[in-house]
């Protein structure tokens, strides 16, 4: 009988170990599966949305001479391009670049300031591209035919490179790009239509 009772005690010691290491276990898998539903949810990064706010332009066209067609012009392109962070963590944004471009050429850019957009805000970047008259000296012909018909269509493309940052070590990087095509009234320079699209890489 005493060396029965003697076995039993290993086990009974073993027992609070085994009880001990499936809560570590289990405690392990419960934080796991919270981490991955986090993950998957409220930590997933949703892509910064761009748009484009307002669009204008300032400028004068300064001749446009017959009988050899001549058409000089000095504008500027005014954007408002507004962030939309949709993420529960900031989006820190690095110098994003803005081009305009006539029938695909460009003709004028600016840099984008940086910034930082906390969780779920918003932020407004200004754009001002003024078009470079040496640029155009390719697509002259074309601008004259433009303006002789009353207007002419000019785009914007712009690119905001980023990153978004999740509990202050879990980095994803994103890059925010907006387009827009203008149909600008000849000679008053108004803008007469705008159709803008957004994307994000991430």
């Amino acid at each position: 009988m005493t060396e029965t009772g003697t076995d039993n005690k290993p086990n009974k010691r073993k027992r609070p170990c085994l009880i001990a290491i499936g809560v570590f276990l289990f405690l392990i898998l419960l934080v796991f599966i919270i981490c991955l539903i986090l993950a998957l949810t409220v930590f997933k990064a949703k892509q910064p949305r761009t748009s484009v706010v307002s669009a204008s332009v300032d400028g004068v066209a300064q001749r446009l001479s017959f009988p050899a067609v001549k058409i000089e012009l000095n504008i500027t392109v005014d954007l408002v391009i507004l962030i939309e962070n949709r993420n529960h963590a900031s989006f820190k944004h690095g110098t994003g670049k803005s081009l305009l471009l006539y029938r695909g050429a460009q003709v004028g850019d600016a840099d984008l300031y940086p910034g930082d957009i906390p969780a779920r805000a918003n932020s407004t970047l200004p754009a001002r591209l003024t078009m470079q008259a040496h640029r155009l000296a390719s697509k002259m012909s074309n601008l004259v035919t433009d303006a002789l018909s009353g207007e002419f269509v000019i785009e914007t493309k712009s690119s905001i490179p980023g990153r978004i940052t999740f509990l202050g070590f879990i980095k994803k990087h994103a890059v925010a790009e907006s387009e827009c095509q203008l149909t600008i009234g000849f000679p008053n320079l108004k803008v007469k239509s705008q159709v803008c699209k957004s994307k994000t890489k991430l």
